[in-house]
């Protein structure tokens, strides 16, 4: 008999070598049958194996806990190992018998601890590899990454296939604000629901993953494409199963590249300089999809045209102050003005929107904005020194520097360093909807109040704007955009009913209103119909060389404006 089970051991003992040393061919059910046969042989009731990341999980007892065998009379524990290997990953073993058995002699003890320091390394390997893949192709979030894109984008060229599918990039339209209004527990609910939503459209005919925050991006067979547009318009995402009620609509931008001979693919990553280009256009152009084409190669080489000429403009000191008087329409006096950047380059004016949108997709808009604040406080500080009136003048900062720590002290550093008194500096704003760029704009805005510098929100009503906005930012003075502000054709009472609420709503927050884009008397009347004293616009003035302004600041050039 003892031969028999001898045997016995020989042979089990070789089907789990064979396992652990060809994990290609692992077969986890032979695997348990063969473990299950080794504890019947030496009556091991119980086996459990605790899987660990690092000795901090196992200290707080955060792994996987592996159990295969039980037979409900693990009473004794008999072995206890734990091995801890340089990865650092580490796993316990434990052992139990029946009380009713007959214990291990010293032979089965040493036979039981061999096979099982054999399968604990096993595990331990196994399991490592497959966090490591876990760590390789999924973020934090358990999502599927830019790797396993990459890698599915690879296959998909090793097999010819690639010009059977089409890229999207796609961006969560206005999600920030249900993380805002729902809280982040519900916002990251909806996240995964919408991406489970994508995955189950796609089945075995693609891939999405995330790109971080509410960024994702697809690669999907043609035939697919026409049906996840329509999606990407919006769809209802119910984020509580008990309450039918709790739903919201979601929809997203979308940007568009189809593999083909006209535009071939050769690496994973042509994919996203194609993606990319176009989901920046959709967002510019306010559309929901745009189409990458011909005109982005293109515009590829313009941006780095500006890109290139902006460093040598900065170098010969290319970009010039002119300000836009802004007029108290009670007097006709300029009480302000906001500076604005005009670029001349080879003896011609380089138009705003031909350079600021290229230099607002990276930070050079920040260095751009730096000196221009330089400029104006050169000004301000030589118009004082001649006892001119100098009205207050307003600089705009772009969103880009609300990722800027030293925001508040660069500013104040400047303002400081040209001896401007701090009253006659006014920074404007663009409203934002991003709840992280809401956080640093509210902080941005008090430090300048407690500075003394004034701040304003600039084009408000031209986007997304939210009355919170208004109400948790001190701010000084609110800029209405010309959107808001109704033409002399424009006979709708909506229009100017909003413009008279959000005057109204201002002033009783004790917030200066000033409207912009101000082009007509009747637009002036409006504005002294609601209370709204300080207007900017081409009605007025437009914008003007530093010579051509300063000779505004006596007197009251407006009267016959206003009158």
């Amino acid at each position: 008999m003892e031969w028999e089970k001898q045997q016995k051991y020989y042979e089990i003992m070789e089907k789990i070598t064979d396992t652990t040393c060809n994990p290609d061919y692992f077969s986890r059910d032979e695997f348990i049958a063969s473990l299950n046969e080794f504890c019947d042989l030496f009556r091991i009731a119980k086996g459990e194996t605790a899987f660990y990341l690092n000795a901090h999980s196992e200290q707080i007892g955060q792994g996987e806990i592996m159990i295969d065998r039980d037979n409900g009379h693990g009473d004794i524990e008999i072995l206890h190992r734990r091995i801890a290997p340089k990865t650092g990953v580490i796993m316990v073993g434990k052992l139990y018998m029946s009380k009713d058995d007959e214990p291990l002699t010293e032979e089965e003890f040493a036979k039981v601890d061999l096979v099982y320091r054999i399968v604990m390394s096993f595990i331990a390997r196994n399991r490592l590899q497959k966090k490591l893949y876990q760590f390789a192709f999924f973020d934090e979030d358990n999502y599927p990454n830019r790797r396993a894109f990459n890698r599915y984008i690879a296959e998909s060229l090793m097999k010819n296939e690639q010009y059977n599918y089409t890229a999207i990039c796609i961006n969560l339209r206005h999600f920030s604000l249900i993380n805002q209004d729902l809280g982040r527990f519900i916002g990251d609910k909806v996240l995964r629901i919408y991406f489970k939503l994508l995955e189950d459209e796609i089945g075995e005919n693609g891939i999405v993953c995330r790109l971080g925050g509410d960024n994702f991006v697809l690669f999907i067979k043609n035939e697919l494409t026409d049906r996840f547009l329509n999606l990407f318009s919006g769809v209802q995402i119910n984020y509580d199963d008990n309450d039918p009620e709790k739903h919201i609509s979601l929809s997203a931008r979308a940007g568009v590249f189809k593999v083909s001979e006209k535009f071939p693919l050769d690496t994973p990553g042509q994919i996203m300089d194609k993606v990319f280009p176009a989901i920046q256009m959709a967002k510019q152009r306010g559309v929901n999809v745009a189409y990458y084409d011909e005109e982005f190669d293109s515009a590829k080489d313009h941006i780095q045209k500006v890109r290139q000429r902006f460093v040598e403009g900065m170098e010969k000191s290319e970009f010039r102050a002119f300000y836009q008087p802004k007029v108290d329409i009670t007097t006709g006096k300029v009480v302000g003005a906001e500076a604005l950047c005009r670029w001349f380059r080879d003896d011609r004016m380089v138009m705003p929107m031909e350079f600021i949108p290229i230099l607002e997709m990276n930070k050079d808009i920040c260095r751009l904005d730096f000196h221009m604040l330089k400029v104006v406080c050169s000004d301000i500080r030589e118009w004082l020194d001649e006892g001119l009136s100098v009205p207050r003048i307003s600089v705009n900062l772009s969103r880009k520097h609300l990722s800027d720590t030293d925001l508040l002290d660069r500013i104040i550093g400047i303002i400081d360093k040209y001896n401007v008194p701090h009253e006659y500096i006014e920074i404007e704003l663009t409203e934002t909807t991003t709840d992280v760029e809401f956080k640093e704009l509210s902080y941005v805005v008090s430090g300048l109040r407690n500075a003394g510098i004034h701040s304003s929100v600039d084009d408000f009503g031209n986007g997304f704007s939210s009355l919170n906005l208004i109400r948790s930012v001190p701010w000084d003075v609110l800029k209405i955009d010309r959107s808001l502000l109704p033409t002399d054709d424009e006979h709708s009472i909506g229009v100017t009913s909003l413009y008279e609420h959000v005057v109204s709503i201002a002033r009783d927050m004790g917030i200066q209103c000033i409207s912009e884009g101000v082009e007509t008397k009747k637009q002036v009347d409006l504005l002294r119909k609601n209370n709204c004293l300080i207007a900017q616009g081409f009605y007025f003035a437009k914008p003007m060389p530093k010579e051509e302004f300063v000779k505004l600041l006596d007197g009251t050039p407006f009267i016959n404006k206003i009158n």
